[in-house]
């Protein structure tokens, strides 16, 4: 019988997916299990869930569906009200052989409290099925209360992966013929700051890796919190060729009261101080950023502030949310902007973004790049630039690019 996942949401958990599958064994008296990996950082993404969770149902009604992550955390009642929903796991079990057994006990809507949980677990895969960048959870949960985000509620409270047990991952990867790994986590530039040895950091831990795992080609970091980076880390980004120079940093907004009212820890200024440093260390570098557009009060001219923060910060790669309130969060009760006003401002933010990489595209013809070749035709540069080539997964290629498509380089 057969143990199928569907996911939403981040690359946590598309990783946490993958070990699921491992752990998870067919359930009571042989039936097929699905387990569903849910996201609630939007109430779009709750919804989703559930529709898929109800389509599921029909086309295997015989299948027993298992409900976990941040959804089956938060929205414990709306998923236990499912008939099509069969258990819930909490996100502080999920990665517990227990959970999984056959005849794992515990009633049908029980979800744990995740903030009971102190320690993060580590991987012990050797990939993700379908994915030639391999992902490495070093950290889980969040300690911060951003106005917008339900996500510490679905995660704990901050925690680290012991040093020693992300490095035995990223040469488990390694030796199963990876090429790449992402550092990845809820809060990733909090990593060690729940260990007793205060000088533990995201910065020592990249150092840590490159330096025992000599036979990895490239290591990237996910999604960072700029105003954290510590001085460690900023000299791993300047003398580390194997660390890629490609960034993705978590803004959220260009205007001082809009970060203040996000309750975000940073200022307009730290952004643009920290790419000018970044670039400083790394000329060759490349940002990305996650940006809401339309937060709650969010006037025309704090807006501008947000669309000139992409050419202050030279930013290439943009994520653009169109703020949507989710229930339970201190920002859904401020002031909304209006439904048309935010559509309106993520459509010109996203058009800025789509500028900005026509920019960067240009500037990279006749140059030459290392490419990590992925399926279905495409690589990586060392700045994470698509590039469509034809080659061997997995393979790293030197390339010389004639031009590009709009969306992608085209090797020579």
């Amino acid at each position: 019988m057969a143990v199928e996942t569907l996911t939403f949401g981040c690359r946590l958990n598309t990783v946490e997916a993958e070990v699921m599958r491992g752990l998870a064994e067919p359930g009571a008296h042989g039936r097929d299990r699905v387990v569903v990996n849910t996201c609630a950082v939007t109430t779009e993404a709750g919804r989703q869930a559930r529709k898929a969770i109800r389509r599921l149902h029909r086309e295997r009604p015989d299948a027993e569906i298992v409900v976990t992550g941040c959804g089956a955390q938060i929205e414990t009642a709306a998923y236990a009200a499912m008939p099509e929903v069969a258990r819930l796991v909490g996100n502080g079990d999920k990665l517990s052989p227990a959970a999984w057994r056959p005849d794992a006990k515990g009633a049908r809507d029980a979800v744990g409290d995740v903030f009971a949980a102190r320690h993060a677990e580590p991987t012990r895969i050797a990939g993700v099925a379908g994915h030639t960048r391999a992902f490495v959870p070093v950290q889980n949960g969040c300690d911060h209360r951003c106005t917008f985000c339900v996500i510490p509620f679905g995660r704990g409270h901050s925690r680290s992966v012991a040093p020693d047990a992300a490095i035995a991952q990223v040469r488990r990867i390694v030796a199963h013929g990876g090429r790449e790994v992402v550092l990845t986590g809820v809060d990733l530039t909090a990593y060690g700051r729940d260990f007793s040895n205060a000088g533990e950091s995201l910065g020592t831990l990249v150092l840590a890796i490159l330096a025992a795992v000599p036979e990895l080609s490239r290591l990237r970091l996910s999604s960072i919190d700029s105003i954290e980076a510590d001085d460690t880390l900023m000299r791993a980004i300047g003398d580390e060729p194997r660390l890629m120079p490609h960034l993705h940093l978590s803004l959220q907004a260009g205007d001082d009261l809009v970060l203040k009212r996000m309750k975000r820890r940073h200022g307009r200024a730290d952004a643009i101080r920290f790419c000018d440093a970044v670039r400083r260390l790394r000329p060759d570098a490349v940002f990305g950023a996650d940006l809401i557009a339309g937060f709650p009060t969010e006037t025309e001219d704090q807006f501008a502030r947000s669309l000139d923060l992409v050419a202050e910060c030279g930013l290439t790669h943009l994520h653009v949310f169109p703020y949507s309130p989710r229930p339970g969060t201190p920002a859904a009760r401020m002031p909304p902007v209006a439904p048309e006003v935010v559509r309106a401002r993520a459509a010109r933010l996203r058009a800025a973004g789509e500028a900005a990489l026509l920019r960067h595209l240009d500037g990279e013809v006749g140059r030459s790049h290392r490419v990590l070749a992925e399926r279905g035709g495409v690589g990586r540069t060392e700045g994470f630039t698509p590039v469509r080539i034809a080659a061997e997964p997995g393979t790293i290629l030197d390339v010389t690019i004639a031009g590009h498509d709009g969306r992608a380089l085209l090797a020579a």
